[in-house]
């Protein structure tokens, strides 16, 4: 029975994780497949600077980590930003996902060009970040905004009537620009893709389910990340990012 953990890039409580969950309702997995969602110790408000990437990095690789050490046998990142992936690939045998990276690949396979559409001004520059380090910055034909502030634990809920048709029309404004496929560019926003699917004429794609799915089929074809491309450390810190996490959920708490 494989079981795969998606890591949750906030320290959330149930409430929160619920709502990660509801991505789970847009995809089918196999029967006998387990989807856990793990949150952060600690990290990263909004993920809008490099400020805040490079604690989401520590926060994702810390919590992948420790998820290994529970015995699950794949990891998906639950951020666009692909945070701590490459760190965990480096440590770990499982297969590791990230969903910025296998969006815009998939996206490549539905057609020549892609765009990102997105809810907020602030999670531009986590794109164009992850384009340019994937080689794919001549494929992407724009990044489409509503500029709308997210709430990253409720998500878009209550906001559907407001925040649906900006985003239908600016998805419209992306396949005016050239796009052949537009790629949703939070998890956050996965409740919008069963209207923006049936209200755009290009493909729309799910980034969070995409992981899911990916995920299982590394599983059932028995491949993992190549040490070729993602070196082992020849001196690993476990303990010292674990101690950093715990310490920064410490002070997270002492200052609430």
């Amino acid at each position: 029975m494989p079981r795969v953990c998606v890591l949750v890039p906030f320290a959330f409580d149930e409430k929160g994780l619920a709502n990660r969950r509801a991505q789970q309702e847009s995809v089918e997995l196999g029967r006998d497949m387990v989807l856990d969602f793990k949150p952060v110790k600690a990290g990263p408000a909004l993920y809008d600077s490099y400020h805040d990437y490079v604690l989401a990095d520590l926060a994702m690789l810390e919590a992948g980590l420790e998820a290994a050490g529970e015995g699950y046998d794949a990891l998906c990142i639950d951020t666009m930003s692909d945070s701590g992936v490459n760190a965990l690939r480096s440590m770990l045998d499982i297969p590791v996902i990230g969903p910025g990276k296998a969006s815009y690949l998939t996206a490549l396979m539905l057609g020549h060009k892609f765009s990102v559409l997105t809810q907020w001004d602030g999670w531009i520059p986590l794109y164009r970040k992850g384009v340019q380090e994937y080689g794919l910055t001549d494929h992407l034909v724009s990044i489409r905004s509503i500029n709308t502030p997210p709430d990253v634990e409720n998500l878009l809920g209550g906001k559907e009537d407001v925040v649906f048709p900006k985003l239908r029309d600016a998805g419209l404004a992306c396949v005016e620009d050239g796009a052949d496929v537009i790629c949703l560019g939070s998890t956050t926003m996965h409740q919008a893709h069963g209207y923006l699917s049936e209200n755009l004429p290009v493909p729309v794609i799910n980034p969070g389910p995409l992981t899911y799915k990916l995920a299982e089929t590394m599983l059932a074809l028995r491949l993992t990340q190549s040490r070729q491309a993602y070196r082992r450390p020849d001196v690993e810190k476990r303990e010292m990012i674990h101690a950093m996490a715990k310490a920064a959920a410490e002070s997270e708490k002492a200052l609430a």
